[in-house]
């Protein structure tokens, strides 16, 4: 933490840095900082790219699935060339070429509870861009476990939702919480089924980036223990209070 900026990190982080509440300090605690990013789907696109472009030192990328022509309405890293490729490997190459410095590891594999345990004891924040609830009920439980900041995202047709947990809190509520198993199908998060208009990923995605900036850097309002609801339509944003559910493991 104590080593200056190089020329070249003070001139591209410059407009950070100028910033009252960043200053050369808090763009030393961005260069230091560890994101994992599970899913490279609408929501991972947006989030990876800005974290990148922020300076994040650490980048791990999750996810097993190829680029298809529906794919790219909306999820901002891919384009015509990629058809059929790997996402994260088309993620780091795209990633580098954005920003070098950011060392970006790639993890081409369907995300389990064997694998996750494996990764995540090596970042400090989890970022959830997953379109099911078996993997985010798995990131909610693990993140917990190992006492994760984690941000969640959600979107469908054109509505957005944005939870934050910081797993170091007591008292605080988990995604369990507010989503019930017993009462939730995949379909609300599905985009084939329900549809999704591609900038709605981008907004959402962008926002949860800035939530793991604004935990690096320990500035500004917190979503620790709210949801932020965004109806795009009609621009409706509201944050609601999300309280701990009895019964619930996190309680």
């Amino acid at each position: 933490m104590s080593a200056k900026l190089n020329k070249d990190q003070i001139e591209r982080f410059s407009r950070q840095i100028i910033l009252r509440n960043i200053g050369t300090l808090g763009q030393k605690k961005i260069l230091n900082s560890k994101v994992l990013i599970i899913g490279m789907g609408g929501l991972g696109c947006p989030v990876a790219e800005f974290l990148t472009r922020s300076g994040v030192g650490k980048l791990g990328i999750v996810d097993h699935d190829i680029v298809n022509l529906s794919n790219i309405h909306r999820q901002s890293l891919y384009d015509g060339n990629d058809l059929g490729k790997s996402k994260v490997k088309v993620a780091q190459k795209k990633l580098k070429n954005i920003n070098s410095g950011t060392k970006v590891n790639i993890f081409n594999f369907k995300l389990d509870k064997k694998n996750f345990k494996k990764i995540i004891k090596s970042y400090d924040y989890v970022v959830d861009g997953t379109d099911n609830f078996t993997a985010k009920f798995l990131i909610n439980d693990l993140s917990l476990k190992y006492k994760k900041f984690l941000v969640t995202g959600a979107i469908s047709k054109f509505d957005g939702h944005i939870f934050t947990f910081n797993f170091n809190e007591k008292k605080k509520p988990c995604l369990r919480c507010f989503y019930q198993e017993e009462t939730i199908s995949d379909d609300i998060l599905n985009c084939e089924y329900e549809g999704i208009l591609g900038t709605v990923a981008g907004i959402i995605g962008t926002t949860q980036a800035n939530e793991v900036l604004k935990k690096i850097l320990n500035i500004g309002q917190s979503l620790n223990g709210f949801i932020l609801i965004v109806d795009l339509l009609n621009l409706r944003f509201r944050k609601v209070k999300l309280n701990k559910r009895k019964k619930c493991r996190c309680y």
